[in-house]
């Protein structure tokens, strides 16, 4: 089991430092860490590391702060569905040529649409990760 030190940083996440095994782990804290900073186990820091950006330190505890993650997979359906939807794009852009039905293409942009929201309804970490674009 090894030593990590945590803080809270400056836009509100968790900074990690893994010494190196140089020096003593008071001695890291105390030259490279700001006042404040704790020293843990890593085995207690989450083991998921897809939601690092949401990670909270609260009374000496580091969980993954749920609002944070959504908007974290938000962020990642946005990307997945942009070329998703520059597809259906030209789809639309050739059904409207030649005359077809463009019913199912519509609905299919709407579905990346509204990909998004299914965020907001999850309440697990699990079920943020299960979310997908295609």
């Amino acid at each position: 089991m090894s030593q990590v030190i945590i803080h809270t940083n400056e836009l509100g996440g968790v900074s990690v430092t893994i010494p190196t095994g140089e020096l003593p782990i008071e001695e890291v804290q105390a030259k490279d860490t700001p006042e404040g900073s704790i020293i843990v186990n890593d085995s207690d820091l989450p083991t998921d590391n897809d939601f690092f950006n949401a990670w909270r330190l609260v009374d000496g505890v580091v969980s993954v702060d749920l609002a944070a993650a959504k908007e974290i997979t938000k962020a990642r359906l946005r990307t997945e569905r942009e070329p998703l939807l520059t597809a259906q794009d030209v789809l639309f852009q050739r059904a409207l040529e030649s005359g077809a039905d463009t019913t199912a293409i519509v609905a299919e942009k709407q579905r990346l649409r509204d990909i998004t929201g299914l965020a907001d309804a999850t309440t697990t970490l699990e079920e943020l990760k299960a979310l997908g674009a295609n």
